[in-house]
């Protein structure tokens, strides 16, 4: 059967049956009651079945327009929640935020973790569900509202803010004075060597020259990890030479457990991203959070 009316006639409907009166609908939905009326009428004729009784007080419903009304109710009942719900993502600070970070953010990297929590307790009313992975997870397929990248973004469809640089340093451990000694970058590949991943390739630049190299290790490495603490920690037991974040090594530099070597050489600094998707029509617990951490960068690592 080809239905001649819409969704729209059938709202109307049930706003006249809520209110009780024909005037008091067409207040309520800013229209004249003579359109009102028009618009039952033809949603009345194209059922075939009269829906309401009408007198110059009030509207009554038929018993058809009863169990019209108990169909369709719960559907517009739903709708007006969900409206309610959208209205909230678009004007309050509630709901819950789905981030994506690296795992090596909530280590050394603890301005993640400092910020979010000073940010939820500004907003007690969002709540935050944070997958730490140093994949690069699907955020759209994941329903990811923001994530957290280091390195160039290879995603163009979401736009991306930068936050602060990472650099490294080459690092082994104080008691490991084998390896205190070299000369060059290619000795590296005499030495067992700790990887972080997901960085396969270890870029690196002369402090003095300029000079420009591109380091795949390979061969002998002793471990390759996808947390950057244990990498650090498998340096500083002397199982092999890594290339480490100057905010992690620093301080086993400064306590004697960690010689830099080839301090000439540094990696080349990495950039950290807050990356979403839309510039517009975001929910504004999005926004919030966009604008508190742009609003808080940390400091250069």
């Amino acid at each position: 059967m080809k239905l001649n009316y819409s969704l729209d006639d059938m709202r109307l409907f049930w706003v006249v049956a809520q209110q009780g009166s024909f005037k008091l609908a067409a207040e309520h939905l800013g229209i004249p009651p003579s359109t009102l009326s028009r618009r039952i009428n033809l949603l009345e004729q194209s059922l075939g079945l009269r829906l309401l009784h009408r007198d110059a007080h009030r509207v009554n419903l038929t018993a058809t327009g009863q169990r019209y009304l108990e169909r369709c109710g719960p559907l517009f009942i739903e709708l007006n929640q969900v409206s309610g719900e959208l209205h909230a993502d678009k004007h309050q600070a509630v709901g819950k935020l789905r981030i994506s970070a690296p795992i090596n953010t909530t280590y050394r990297y603890r301005w993640l973790g400092e910020s979010l929590n000073a940010f939820q307790l500004r907003y007690p009313n969002i709540d935050i569900d944070l997958s730490l992975s140093n994949m690069n997870i699907d955020v759209s397929e994941n329903a990811i509202d923001i994530a957290f990248r280091v390195g160039e973004p290879k995603d163009p469809d979401w736009i991306a803010r930068p936050l602060t640089t990472i650099s490294f340093v080459l690092c082994a451990s104080s008691s490991a004075t084998q390896w205190h000694c070299l000369q060059s970058i290619d000795e590296l590949e005499l030495h067992p060597l700790i990887i972080a991943k997901p960085v396969k390739i270890w870029r690196l630049q002369h402090n003095v020259s300029a000079q420009l190299c591109e380091y795949e290790p390979r061969g002998n490495i002793k471990l390759a990890v996808d947390d950057m603490a244990i990498a650090s920690q498998a340096v500083v037991a002397g199982l092999g030479i890594g290339l480490l974040p100057i905010s992690m090594a620093s301080e086993q530099i400064a306590s004697g457990k960690l010689v830099q070597i080839l301090p000439e050489w540094q990696g080349i600094p990495r950039t950290a991203y807050l990356m979403y998707r839309d510039r517009d029509n975001l929910p504004l617990r999005v926004r919030l959070l966009i604008d508190f951490m742009l609003a808080n960068p940390p400091s250069a690592y």
